[in-house]
């Protein structure tokens, strides 16, 4: 009764193809239900204080990744029940992770968080291959030892020179990455260099690429998450003011996108998430007033 949801993700059953909600929040427990049998199939205690994302992985749906105000992140078979990764430490966030989300393949992960910085993480390492496969098989029941976390402390980069403030929305765009703070303004920017690959960047060189930046008006308050559909390359932001900003990027050319603004009169709140269906011809969004939109596309 004392729990208040932050975030949400959806999944599915392995085996049963049933449809599977994770849900978190203030008491910084992940709790899984099958929503056809309206139970809870799982809770998942580790994070120290409140999670404010979770992402599940683009192929292997069994693995749910969190972000939290413990300053960590960590990855989960929602399977087996096991802590697979921390993701954090030494070199890690040093205040709130307010932000995570895999790229296409599966294999790299960005973080972001009160710190002002954007974090990446490579999984493609033998390691985490061994890990990932030894959780899905691992029983707690058979085994006498608890299962062997992998802890890791350094980020593949990092950097605090994209924002000046707390990072609350990240999320990939190939190999781009897309982040927002409170400067009226999503950018997408690369790191390192333009000409070089991901491999070719050295985790202590903080330097990045600016691609492009997508200005908006009256959103200079935190907590406020775009939307992203990657398939069909399209973004979606709210204001202050219940105003939605709509982008339609051209891979080729991300500074040539052709922006549309959504607004209904009756819709006066601030607009805090935003969710494309995977065609984005259905846009949904949650406005403080607890009022949700819907707008299709023609």
């Amino acid at each position: 009764p004392d729990e208040v949801f932050y975030t949400c993700a959806w999944s599915y059953d392995l085996k049963t193809s049933a449809p599977l909600l994770a849900a978190a929040g203030y008491r910084g427990v992940i709790r899984v239900i099958d929503v056809e049998q309206n139970e809870a199939v799982g809770n998942y205690i580790g994070h120290g204080q409140a999670i404010n994302e979770l992402k599940f992985h683009p192929h292997k749906l069994q693995l749910l990744l969190s972000g939290s105000k413990d300053h960590a992140i960590r990855l989960w078979n929602i399977q087996s029940h096991v802590c697979i990764a921390i993701l954090g430490g030494v070199e890690g966030h040093r205040d709130e992770v307010l932000s995570i989300d895999f790229n296409m393949r599966g294999d790299r992960i960005v973080s972001s968080g009160m710190d002002h910085s954007l974090k990446l993480w490579c999984l493609n390492t033998p390691e985490f291959h061994h890990k990932i496969e030894l959780s899905n098989t691992f029983s707690q029941e058979k085994s006498t030892l608890p299962f062997p976390t992998v802890t890791k402390h350094f980020p593949d980069f990092s950097t605090r020179d994209i924002h000046r403030n707390y990072v609350d929305c990240v999320q990939w765009f190939g190999n781009f990455v897309l982040s927002k703070s409170c400067e009226n303004a999503i950018v997408c920017w690369k790191p390192g260099q333009l000409h070089q690959s991901f491999e070719q960047v050295k985790p202590s060189d903080s330097s990045c690429t600016i691609i492009a930046e997508f200005e908006y008006d009256e959103c200079e308050i935190w907590f406020v998450r775009f939307g992203f559909n990657p398939w069909q390359k399209v973004i979606a932001l709210g204001n202050q003011q219940g105003k939605v900003y709509v982008w339609e990027l051209d891979p080729s050319d991300p500074e040539g996108a052709h922006m549309t603004t959504l607004h209904n009169p009756r819709s006066g709140a601030t607009v805090r998430q935003i969710a494309f269906s995977r065609d984005a011809s259905v846009l949904v969004y949650v406005c403080d007033d607890a009022t949700v939109w819907r707008w299709n596309r023609r």
